[in-house]
């Protein structure tokens, strides 16, 4: 399937982030003064909607939002960033959903997360986007919606012959069936852990597991690594990327760009490993700035960072 312009669908959340800066996190029992307090976009789905429409794609988001303040942020952001929003539904029954960040004095965060109306996301909303996803190259999912509800977007990808791509975010353990759908699994090291079945903190040669993926029927895994950059497994073996040097100010929303960077690439029917690449620049360079939206990288910056122009 070849079109001039990418086309992409994002199954996934969006929250309303709130994020607080402090020098360190706190113990337990204990209140530190923060600073540079933001309200904005996110969710991982959202985020990388953005992404890969602020590259060029065209994009479609499924997705549930809340008839609340918080949920109009969403409806705005997608307005101003071109996602398309034929298949995004606004509910009574919930909050739309709302995380609470708190960043470092390194960048390093974390993250308080009430799903809200991604919660009600469901199968059904993804078999109403059916003809979308037919004429889409990719399409993409995480997990901050039901599972059921992402397996459902593999599946669909699967018989409209798109290209998969399950970002497993937050980590949760996923059954073989639904890892099965998957044409690419994007874990970072924890995630991938998790996604097996194993302990978060288990020490287990990543590779491995990686492998251990690729047997229950994923044709390709890409490993994030944050610092050491990403590795890419498939059947045939293994091949490790490596990052670029940025001075680091805020890390969330870099798997975001990341992934939405990928999704643009392999849409555009860019080569695994040069698109892997990209989305490496991507991912670092939304390591250089404060918030998630105001990060996500135009394709001139990474063009730029990938020549070192």
């Amino acid at each position: 399937m070849l079109e001039q312009q990418p086309r992409i669908t994002v199954v996934g959340s969006f929250v309303a982030g709130l994020t607080l800066r402090a020098e360190r996190f706190p113990v337990q029992g204990e209140t530190l003064l923060g600073r540079d307090f933001d309200l904005g976009p996110g969710g991982k789905g959202s985020n990388q909607a953005v992404q890969a429409a602020r590259l060029g794609a065209h994009v479609e988001f499924v997705a549930c939002l809340g008839q609340d303040d918080f949920g109009a942020i969403g409806a705005k952001l997608y307005g101003d960033e071109t996602v398309g929003t034929t298949h995004l539904r606004r509910t009574n029954e919930r909050n739309t959903g709302v995380a609470f960040i708190v960043l470092d004095a390194r960048g390093d965060n974390f993250i308080v997360l009430d799903p809200g109306a991604n919660s009600l996301l469901s199968p059904q909303d993804v078999e109403g986007a059916r003809a979308t996803i037919q004429n889409s190259h990719v399409v993409l999912t995480q997990l901050e919606i039901p599972l059921e509800t992402a397996a459902r977007a593999l599946q669909l990808a699967r018989q409209e012959n798109a290209i998969s791509i399950l970002n497993p975010a937050p980590a949760r353990h996923v059954p073989p069936e639904i890892l099965s759908c998957a044409d690419i699994v994007t874990p970072n090291e924890t995630e991938l852990r998790i996604l097996l079945g194993r302990a978060p903190d288990e020490q287990v040669d990543a590779l491995h597991l990686c492998e251990e993926l690729i047997k229950l029927g994923v044709l390709r895994v890409i490993l994030t690594r944050g610092a050491r950059g990403a590795m890419i497994v498939t059947k045939d073996g293994y091949l490790n990327v490596p990052t670029f040097e940025v001075e680091i100010v805020d890390t969330t929303g870099a798997g975001d760009a990341f992934n939405g960077t990928l999704a643009y690439y392999l849409a555009s029917g860019v080569p695994l490993e040069p698109a892997v690449r990209c989305a490496v620049a991507a991912g670092a360079l939304a390591c250089t700035k404060l918030g998630v939206i105001p990060a996500l990288p135009r394709k001139s910056e990474i063009e730029r960072l990938l020549t070192g122009s």
